[in-house]
């Protein structure tokens, strides 16, 4: 059994030619299609997805347009400007290929004005993008404040897409066709609303997308391992990137949200030399209450992205927060190595710390799996632990399981604890493989449809046997009818 981790370029993605020939030889005996298992490899087995933003002025189609990539209505749709969502990345899948979409909606005009805001937003969106949607409204027509953001785009040198939204018919494609003087290119005629034109316009976004990297984390890279420190503004990332470098190198204030930008800094930590990234980067402006929230969002999604381990600050003296959660779980769907550190540890007393582990095991019992310090970024309380956590979330995130064992582990469960039988039926588990690390996806080839119940009854088991401390894991599960065997 080749137990060897493959650094992308392999022509069967991280498994070695001893365990692919293992594995397809499963398929065969399962009467699985070989092409559609290759497929299912290949699309689990993938580096981080491209990332699309989406970006215009407000009002314009942007969060319709993102429903009808992603197939489903969830980005929030009111017809006013500046509807704020919690959530703003989404993945979807076009022509076969997975990527990653950033709707830029959902923020709130400053007295800066309007260009100002639809400036800052974009920024922050494009710094993650690998290309762009433009959407302007085409019944409208380039405006000036669209104008400004071509000027972005063109000073970001990422690829661009320009979608001329609301053409609904024939009549709409004049209006459409005026938008040629952007200097973007072809505008493509879309009607978000109702579909038309949005095949054409994905075809060109698959265009300008990169393929779905390889790994690209960790060894392969070289250079120090990439730490984001992340959570919402005042809970001390700041103050903890100073202790850890051991001098003042951000600026620290009692007002919440003082750092403007993202930080990178090369420290030495523990004999190690890291890239930690200071990621408060929010001003919460009074006219920017909900808006704050979503550039927040923005800010930590691009330098989650970057990352290889998120370090999730959580001010220990005040109750976990819905904004808490959303971090982390943006960082778990980011696919990143999680470390939870809970600091002003030196501020509670026992009553304050009985709470603070109810809250923890109530409002994070589903990230049991991360490991924890206790720290303070003010007095350098256990500071010493925050490396060795470091260390175990990656060594979790990059851990392979050989296929051979991982099927006799599979073989166990299923004999152990079967699938519940469903309408007469019982699902089972045939077979599987790890397709990739950084973090771990699993592709499981089953008998058929595995209720949610069961995937995190075998994920937790997973843990159990294999480890994968510090780590998100991807279960994916693939039915397939079986094909007719040769008698």
């Amino acid at each position: 059994m080749n137990d060897q981790i493959h650094s992308g370029g392999d022509e069967h993605g991280e498994l070695g030619d001893a365990e692919y020939a293992e594995f397809m030889e499963l398929a065969v005996q399962e009467g699985f299609d070989l092409e559609e298992v290759e497929g299912d490899l290949a699309a689990a087995g993938h580096g981080p997805l491209p990332v699309l933003a989406v970006v215009g002025r407000p009002n314009v189609g942007k969060s319709t347009l993102v429903n009808r990539i992603i197939g489903r209505r969830e980005a929030v749709v009111e017809d006013r400007p500046g509807v704020t969502r919690d959530r703003v990345t989404y993945e979807a899948e076009w022509s076969g290929r997975r990527f990653k979409v950033v709707d830029t909606g959902g923020w709130e005009q400053d007295v800066l004005g309007l260009d100002a805001s639809v400036a800052a937003q974009a920024e922050f969106a494009i710094e993650a993008a690998d290309a762009v949607v433009f959407v302007v409204d085409a019944t409208v027509g380039a405006t000036d404040t669209d104008e400004a953001v071509v000027k972005l785009l063109r000073r970001a040198g990422k690829p661009v897409v320009l979608c001329a939204n609301k053409v609904d018919g024939p009549s709409g494609e004049a209006d459409a066709a005026m938008l040629w003087s952007l200097g973007l290119g072809e505008p493509y005629s879309v009607s978000a609303l109702h579909g038309r034109g949005t095949g054409d316009m994905l075809d060109a976004v698959l265009e300008a997308l990169p393929e779905a990297p390889a790994q690209t984390f960790g060894a392969t890279l070289g250079g120090p391992r990439r730490i984001a420190l992340v959570g919402r503004p005042n809970v001390g990332k700041s103050s903890l990137l100073n202790k850890v470098a051991n001098e003042e190198r951000v600026v620290v204030n009692e007002l919440a949200g003082t750092t403007r930008d993202p930080v990178d800094e090369i420290i030495e930590l523990g004999g190690i030399t890291w890239k930690f990234v200071d990621t408060a980067g929010i001003r919460r402006r009074v006219h920017l209450q909900e808006g704050a929230d979503y550039y927040a969002s923005l800010r930590t999604a691009a330098a989650v992205e970057k990352a290889e381990v998120a370090v999730v600050l959580i001010d220990a003296s005040e109750s976990i927060s819905v904004q808490d959660q959303r971090i982390i779980t943006m960082a778990v769907e980011a696919g990143r190595a999680l470390v939870i550190a809970y600091n002003k540890w030196d501020t509670l007393d026992e009553e304050r710390r009985y709470y603070l582990e109810r809250e923890i095991e109530t409002e994070l019992g589903q990230i049991q799996w991360a490991p924890r310090v206790n720290v303070s970024a003010r007095t350098g309380r256990h500071m010493e632990k925050l490396v060795p956590a470091i260390e175990t979330a990656l060594a979790g995130w990059e851990t392979r399981v050989p296929t051979g064992r991982l099927n006799s582990f599979l073989g166990e469960i299923v004999a152990s604890h079967p699938h519940p039988i469903r309408g007469g039926k019982q699902p089972r588990i045939l077979f599987g493989t790890q397709a990739g690390t950084r973090p771990p996806r699993f592709v499981l080839f089953a008998s058929g449809f595995l209720e949610a119940g069961y995937r995190r009854f075998i994920e937790r088991r997973l843990r159990e046997e294999f480890g994968f401390e510090g780590t998100p894991l991807q279960i994916s599960v693939r039915v397939r009818e079986k094909r007719g065997r040769k008698r």
